[in-house]
C-alpha cells in the first residue's frame, strides 16, 4: 500500500507543475489590453501540428537522337512545427494580428495569428486565402501552403488564475433591551 501512495504523490506533484495552457483569445485580448511590448512577454504554445508544404519543380529539355527529352524533378519542402512548440510575437503589423515566431533565433520566420470567430475568438493560423481545403501562408518570405486542419491550430497561453480575497472579519457582540 505505501508504494501506491508514494507514486500517487509523486504523480500529483509532477501534474500540479505542469503549465495550465489556455487558448488565447479575443475575449481575453480585450478584457486585459496588453500593450504590444507586454504581449511581447507573454510566452505562446501551439495547440497542434502544423505542416508547412512548398512544391517546386527542376525541368531540362534535351536533344537525343531528333527527339526531345525532358526530364523532370519534383522538389518540394515541407516544414513541421509541433504541436507545444513554444514561439514569441515578433510584432503586431494591426489590431488583431500577431506575428509569431517558433524558430529558435530566425525573426524572418513566423506565422500570422488572429481570431478566428468559428472557434470563439480563439487566435488561430491566418492564410492569405482558402482554395477547398489548401490555405496560402507566407513563411521566411516565401508562399506555403497548409491544409485545412493547421487553420484549427490556435496559440495557447499559460494562464495561471490568482484570486485574492480581502475579507473583513467583524465579530458582532449583540444588543441588550435597556
Amino acid at each position: 500500500m505505501r508504494p501506491f501512495i508514494a507514486w500517487t504523490m509523486l504523480l500529483l506533484a509532477f501534474t500540479s507543475c505542469s503549465p495550465s495552457l489556455t487558448p488565447f483569445s479575443q475575449q481575453l485580448y480585450d478584457r486585459y489590453r496588453w500593450s504590444d511590448d507586454e504581449l511581447k512577454h507573454i510566452q505562446f504554445y501551439l495547440s497542434d501540428d502544423i505542416v508547412l508544404h512548398k512544391k517546386g519543380d527542376a525541368s531540362e529539355a534535351q536533344i537525343v537522337e531528333g527527339k526531345i527529352r525532358i526530364n523532370k524533378e519534383n522538389t518540394g519542402e515541407r516544414i513541421t512545427i509541433k504541436k507545444g512548440t513554444p514561439g514569441v510575437l515578433l510584432f503586431s503589423p494591426k489590431s488583431n494580428r500577431f506575428a509569431i515566431s517558433f524558430h529558435e533565433n530566425d525573426d524572418s520566420k513566423y506565422l500570422m495569428f488572429g481570431p478566428n470567430e468559428a472557434i470563439n475568438g480563439k487566435y488561430a493560423l491566418l492564410a492569405k486565402d482558402w482554395e477547398k481545403y489548401r490555405g496560402t501562408v507566407t513563411y521566411q518570405d516565401q508562399p506555403y501552403t497548409v491544409n485545412s486542419d493547421d487553420a484549427m491550430s490556435v496559440l495557447l497561453v499559460d494562464l495561471k488564475k490568482a484570486t485574492r480575497n480581502k475579507i473583513e472579519v467583524r465579530e458582532e457582540k449583540g444588543r441588550k433591551v435597556e
